[in-house]
């Protein structure tokens, strides 16, 4: 049996197509929401925009964490494990939407969700009229509207109940981390897992990079964070000369050799062995 009602937000409407068990999630900063959703306009026909199930991938949230559509964060906290309910947002929750569904495909796609986005904020995006690529999204940014969202809400995990990715983490969590997959980096290169080890040296950079990123380049700051990436990067590329991948070693290195003053640039060659592992830092 339906039942429709109005959350206590302005410009919503919720209706529990299926109801949900026990009680509501008791949610903290950092907790995950897993589940599917589906994107309709509040249009006759309720056309379709987006469908979670057919790209194949449930989508997750994490509580505080800034989430471009913030709505969303609102109408997976209503709701109990195993519910499915149908959300109509007035059109002053729906106008990051053509943005957020724009990463989503991309991602689904196998694409970059950033690549070709402006470094600009959320609001400064949202006047941005370029191109999304999607003509369906680029109708959204043009002309914002309401829009009906149908969830299924999956699961609900506390922040130590997974693994959670870098761009989840707060600053003190991506410096703790750095250490501990630099070792396991050094421990996989050991057992000749290089594969491996290059993920683990990737993670760690990407957690460096990402708070250098809130530093100014070249002070104290920034300064720290850049010498812990160097030997990282060093490693990577190493673990890199030993799966062949040369250009991405000429790429890295060449990088380092410039920033850090070098005047001379590295030339691949098949040749080049792997320098020995008692050197990995």
């Amino acid at each position: 049996m339906e039942e429709t009602y109005l959350l206590n937000v302005e410009g919503v409407k919720k209706k529990i197509l299926h109801g949900g068990q026990g009680e509501l999630p008791k949610l903290q900063d950092g907790s995950k929401f897993t589940f599917h959703f589906q994107t309709l306009k509040d249009d006759f026909e309720r056309t379709v925009i987006d469908d979670s199930r057919e790209a194949g991938m449930p989508m997750e949230i994490i509580v505080g964490k800034m989430f471009k559509l913030e709505i969303w964060e609102t109408l997976l906290s209503s709701m109990r494990i195993g519910e499915v309910a149908e959300f109509w947002c007035d059109a002053i929750h729906t106008g990051m939407y053509a943005l957020v569904s724009r990463g989503m495909r991309r991602i689904a796609e196998g694409r970059d969700p950033l690549e070709g986005q402006k470094h600009r904020c959320g609001m400064g995006n949202m006047f941005d009229y370029h191109s999304t690529g999607y003509d369906d999204l680029d109708e959204l940014q043009r002309t914002p509207q309401p829009l009906i969202f149908i969830m299924e809400l999956f699961r609900v995990e506390d922040p130590s109940a997974y693994k959670r990715d870098t761009w989840a983490m707060s600053k003190e969590e991506k410096l703790a981390a750095v250490p501990v997959l630099h070792s396991e980096g050094n421990r996989l290169v050991l057992r000749r897992e290089f594969a491996q080890a290059a993920a683990k040296y990737q993670e760690a950079v990407i957690c460096l990079r990402n708070l250098q990123a809130k530093e100014k380049p070249w002070e104290d700051g920034w300064l720290k964070l850049e010498s812990l990436v160097t030997p990282l990067v060093l490693n990577y590329c190493q673990c890199q000369l030993e799966l062949g991948e040369y250009y991405e070693v000429l790429e890295h290195t060449t990088e380092l050799l410039q920033k850090h003053n070098g005047t001379c640039a590295l030339h691949p060659t098949p040749a080049v062995p792997m320098a020995p592992r008692d050197s990995i830092l």
